[in-house]
C-alpha cells in the first residue's frame, strides 16, 4: 500500500550510495598515495597539492577509474566487487589486530575474532561472480607483490 514512495526509497538509496561512493573514492585515493610513496604504484601519484593538501594525482585517477567502471559495467558487479574488496581489507585488520601485544593496544582476542568472522562470512555471502573476481584481483596483487619481493631481495 505504499507504492507512492518507490520514487522516494529510490532517490534515498541513490543519494546513500553516492554518499558511499564519494567515501570510498577518497580512501582508496589515500590507500593508492601510501602505495605510491612506497613505491608499490608510480610514484608520480604520492605527489600532494600544495595549497589543499591532497592527493590531488591519486584522487584524479580514482575518480576516473570509478567513472570508466560505472559507465561501462553493471553497477550492481561493480558494488559486489567493491564490498568483496572492503570486506577483504577489514578482515585483515582483524586478522593483524590478533597480532598485536598488550602495550599496542591489543583489544580483547574475542573482538577480532568476531570481526575477522563476520567480515569473511559476509564476503562470502555476495554473489559468486563477486567473490571470484575479487578472490582473483587479490591473488594477482598477492602474487605481483611477492615477486617484486623476490626481485628486490634477489639484487
Amino acid at each position: 500500500g505504499a507504492d507512492r514512495l518507490a520514487p522516494v526509497v529510490r532517490v534515498g538509496a541513490a543519494l546513500a550510495a553516492l554518499g558511499a561512493l564519494l567515501a570510498l573514492i577518497l580512501g582508496v585515493s589515500r590507500t593508492v598515495l601510501a602505495m605510491a610513496r612506497d613505491h608499490h604504484l608510480p610514484h608520480a601519484l604520492a605527489a600532494v597539492h600544495p595549497k589543499y593538501k591532497v592527493p590531488h594525482r591519486a584522487e584524479l585517477l580514482v575518480g576516473a577509474v570509478v567513472a570508466v567502471a560505472a559507465a561501462t559495467t553493471d553497477v550492481r558487479g561493480a558494488i559486489g566487487f567493491s564490498s568483496f574488496g572492503v570486506l577483504a581489507y577489514y578482515a585483515i585488520a582483524n586478522a593483524s589486530a590478533w597480532t598485536l601485544t598488550p602495550a599496542e593496544g591489543r583489544p580483547n582476542r574475542a573482538v577480532p575474532v568476531v570481526g575477522l568472522t563476520g567480515c569473511l562470512v559476509l564476503a562470502f555471502a555476495l554473489p559468486l561472480s563477486s567473490v571470484i573476481t575479487g578472490a582473483a584481483v587479490l591473488l594477482v596483487g598477492a602474487t605481483v607483490f611477492g615477486a617484486r619481493r623476490r626481485a628486490a631481495r634477489a639484487t
